[in-house]
């Protein structure tokens, strides 16, 4: 079983930056890929990025790519989301999820509570 928790939430003004962290716990944290997802109110939840095990392949969303980073501390057991640049539009719960496996998947049976990122003045 593995237990992950977000943090990093808040409110950002539009333009600016968040980072997203996401501590694991209850399972060897290089056993398995990673990623970040985010569901904003009346929308599906969609992918912002994936890791693998090692840090070494990363898969973005259409719609995050090139202003978002994702990356993984294995030792400390923690994964983290950078996103820049942004607008209102990005106004939703962000989650961390993990898979079961080494190498990134679609299914997702790990998932954290999420935090709240807001963008607005």
């Amino acid at each position: 079983q593995v237990q992950l928790v977000e943090s990093g939430g808040g409110l950002v003004q539009p333009g600016g930056s968040l980072r997203l962290s996401c501590a694991a716990s209850g399972r060897p944290f290089d056993d398995y890929a990673m990623a970040w997802f985010r569901q904003a109110p009346g929308k599906e939840r969609e992918l912002v990025a994936a890791i693998n095990w090692s840090g070494t392949k990363k898969v973005y969303g259409r719609s995050f790519e090139g202003r978002s980073t994702i990356s993984r501390d294995n030792p400390k057991n923690l994964l983290y989301l950078r996103m820049d640049s942004l607008k209102a539009e990005d106004t939703a719960v962000y989650y961390c999820a993990g898979t079961e496996t080494p190498n990134i998947g679609n299914h997702y049976p790990y998932w954290g509570r999420g935090t709240q990122v807001t963008v607005s003045w």
